[in-house]
Formats: C-alpha cells, sequence, structure tokens
C-alpha cells in the first residue's frame, strides 16, 4: 500500500504520460483523462484485487475494471504500464498503426488489462453488469467496478442498465460516474441537462455515494466504503466530481481539450506544471 505521496506522485507521472501520448501523435482526450489521473492511480494501486502478471481475460477470484468512457485510454494505458502489465516503453506507441495502444481500446491487439473494447459509448455498464453476474453464477465474492462519463449517460442503454441492476440487487458492482459536466459540445447543461443524478441512481434502487475526484485521500476513502457496501442487496454508484484538464491551468475549466492535442509550446507548458516523479518513459 502506497501512501498519498507516493500516490501523488504516481498520478503526477501518469498525468505526464498522458500529454506526451497525444502530443506525439497529435491526436487524444487529454481533458478527460487529466481529470481521472487520480481516480485511476487509487483505483489500480490501493483497491483493485488483480494480478498484472498473471492476466486472465475471465478474471476469476480478482476483481475486474471496465472503462465504459473508452476515450481516456491513454490514462488507462499509462496507469497498466506504471502498474506492471506491459512495459512502460510500449506508450510511445499511442494510437500508431499496429500498435496495442489504440485510440479507444480494443481486444484484437491482446494487451493486458484489457477485456472489452469501449469507447462507443453507453455500452459498458451493461458489459460490467454481464460480468457482475457471472461472478455470482461462479460463486466469485471479487467485484466488478466501471468507469462512465456524465455526458455518456445521455446514451439511454445506460438507463435500461441502470434499471436492471437495481431491480435484480446486483450488489457485486461499484460504477463511477467522472461528472466534470462537460462534454464535447459543450458544458452539459447547454447540451442535455441531466438534472439531479442522484436522485435518479436512487429512484432506481442504487446506493449513492460521491467524492471529489481530485482529492487522493477522499478517494481512497469513498471507495473503502464503496467495498463495505457490496454484498448488500444493492448496486453502487459513486458520484465523481472532477475537473477537466486537472493539473495544467490552461486546461482546466473549458471543454476544448476534452479532444485537441496540445502543440510542442503547450506540452511545455503544461510539463512543466507537472514534475517528472518516477521517469518518462
Amino acid at each position: 500500500m502506497a501512501n498519498i505521496s507516493e500516490l501523488e506522485n504516481i498520478s503526477t507521472q501518469v498525468r505526464r504520460d498522458v500529454l506526451r501520448m497525444i502530443h506525439a501523435v497529435k491526436s487524444g482526450h487529454p481533458g478527460g483523462a487529466l481529470g481521472c489521473a487520480d481516480f485511476f492511480t487509487v483505483l489500480y494501486n490501493e483497491v483493485l484485487t488483480h494480478q498484472p502478471n498473471k492476466f486472465m481475460m475471465d478474471g476469476v477470484n480478482e476483481d475486474i475494471f471496465f472503462l465504459s468512457n473508452g476515450h481516456l485510454s491513454a490514462v488507462w494505458y499509462s496507469t497498466l504500464a506504471r502498474y506492471g502489465y506491459f512495459n512502460i516503453k510500449e506508450l510511445s506507441t499511442f494510437r500508431k498503426l499496429h500498435s496495442r495502444l489504440q485510440g479507444h481500446p480494443t481486444t484484437a491487439e491482446g494487451l493486458e488489462g484489457i477485456r472489452i473494447a469501449s469507447g462507443s459509448l453507453g455500452q459498458g455498464l451493461s458489459v460490467a453488469l454481464g460480468a457482475a453476474l457471472s461472478k455470482k453464477l461462479n460463486n466469485d465474492d471479487s467485484l466488478i467496478y466501471v468507469l462512465l462519463g456524465d455526458g455518456e449517460l445521455q446514451e439511454g442503454q445506460n438507463w435500461e442498465a441502470i434499471m436492471f441492476a437495481g431491480a435484480k440487487n446486483v450488489d457485486n458492482i461499484i460504477a463511477t460516474v467522472d461528472c466534470n459536466g462537460k462534454q464535447i459540445d459543450g458544458p452539459i447543461e447547454n447540451v442535455v441537462s441531466l438534472g439531479n443524478l442522484r436522485a435518479k441512481w436512487e429512484a432506481f434502487d442504487w446506493t449513492v455515494l460521491e467524492m471529489n475526484g481530485n482529492n487522493i485521500s477522499e478517494i481512497k476513502e469513498t471507495l473503502q466504503v464503496a467495498k463495505n457496501q457490496t454484498h448488500k442487496g444493492k448496486p453502487i454508484v459513486i458520484l465523481m466530481k472532477t475537473e477537466m484538464g486537472y493539473g495544467v491551468d490552461f486546461m482546466m475549466g473549458t471543454h476544448k481539450w476534452h479532444g485537441q492535442a496540445p502543440n510542442d509550446e503547450q506540452l511545455a507548458n503544461a510539463l512543466s506544471q507537472l514534475k517528472e516523479t518516477l521517469g518518462d518513459y
């Protein structure tokens, strides 16, 4: 188990990785990836029961994570590499032809840690529920985790899955919603407002928690509370407030960095704000 300072160092390095990966190919989604770096760092280093050196697609007797909003792939790839799923140097192949690190996660290339192709928004929760039910059928007490974007909740398939999970008491799943309030076309309130998300999830009989997704201590505490609430008859969701572009001052507070790569000058500026802590790839 790492202390807060160590986790902060990991998340800072992950943010550096994300920016350098996206800049190198002039393509990618830095905003949400930067905002979720702390969550991924805590999840993989503190919460999940998993074995990076013995990765198996079926995930028997270990926790499984699904990334529904697959455009955040850069932060996931960095986290997986930093935890030992594959060589860190492979991050330099991000979004390149024949790379295992595609812009949206895929399974055809056999990248360790990836169990589904994702990025077609709205599908991840349904897949996660299927995995959760499979664990129940196999008397496997380990847990399923899934991350969704708040803008992604504009997709109707999510609400079918949310209704199903509550109705069928799927209580071995912890869903997290990245609530940064922004999507590619602008603020969510201006595109399609989601209204009172807490009330909506509770109406479908989920246990709802909330946390600051850019505070490592709070992430650790809330995820532990969520784990303690599993296997008690209800699915669990965490509404995670984050800031898109967190850690880089000119990327924060705007939706413009949802899917825009930094140029050379912008990269240098961003990296100057993020100390190299673990060594660049």
